[in-house]
Order: structure tokens, then sequence, then C-alpha cells
């Protein structure tokens, strides 16, 4: 039984692209880099890199405290970084709102298409961190 690849190298097809995947730290986040390439063949093709940061701790904290308090969730209320706007109760009225305390908190301003895409408290977190080290001048609350 021929395999998939072997196929493919003899119908003149190439190889799929292999992902690699390189972890680190960076200022206190954890950083995945991930880069895509073709072996094989002639064709040798290198993506420009991404990074995702996972937001600190103590800003997921703070995202928390501020979520809990516009939504006046009660105090035994559990949150977790993957706890949705939705299921807190929140409408697309208290989501603004929230953002809207999220900047003034944080000194930051969020682009109205990413203030859309936030729908938990970790994507909150995570937007907050990466724009407060695009912009270093403002002062972390």
């Amino acid at each position: 039984m021929a395999t998939l690849s072997a196929i493919s190298t003899k119908a003149g097809y190439c190889k799929a692209p292999t992902l690699s995947w390189k972890g680190s730290r960076v200022s206190g986040r954890n950083v995945v880099s991930m880069a895509t390439t073709r072996r094989g063949g002639l064709v040798s093709l290198r993506s420009p890199r991404f990074r995702v940061y996972a937001a600190k701790a103590e800003t997921v904290s703070k995202v928390m405290d501020i979520v809990k308090k516009q939504l006046a969730l009660a105090a035994d209320v559990g949150l977790t970084a993957e706890s949705k706007f939705a299921d807190l109760g929140a409408d697309s009225l208290d989501t603004v709102e929230i953002v809207m305390v999220l900047e003034e908190e944080f000194k930051i301003t969020v682009e109205e298409d990413n203030a859309q895409n936030i729908t938990t408290i970790q994507e909150a977190a995570d937007l907050i961190d990466k724009l407060v080290d695009q912009n270093p001048a403002a002062p972390a609350a």
C-alpha cells in the first residue's frame, strides 16, 4: 500500500507545510512562536512569525474584579479566565461598559474592532497587556 506522501511525490505535489513551535518567556509572560516551513524539493519558504501572549496574572485578576463590579455579581461567584461575559449575564451594552472601565483603569484605548472580539476575561486581559506593551509611556494602573 502506497503512502499519501509517496503518492503526492510521484504526482508532483509538494509536501504540506510542517508547523514548528517554540516556547519562551518574555517580560513575565509565556510566549509561543510559530512558523511554517516547507521541507523537501526545491521549495523552502518561511512565513513571518507571530506571538501569542498570555496576560499577567495580576491583569487577569484586575479584569475579574472589574467584571464582578460592573455586572454586580455576588462575592461568591467563581470567575475564571475562561468565564464568558454572556454566561455571566452581560449583554452587548454591559460589555461596552466593561471595556470603557478597562480603558480608564489601564489608561489604554481599545479600538472598536478589538472591543467586539472580547468575549472572555482572558481575551480582555490579553488585549490589555498587548496594548500596554505597545504604549509603554502610559503608566499601568
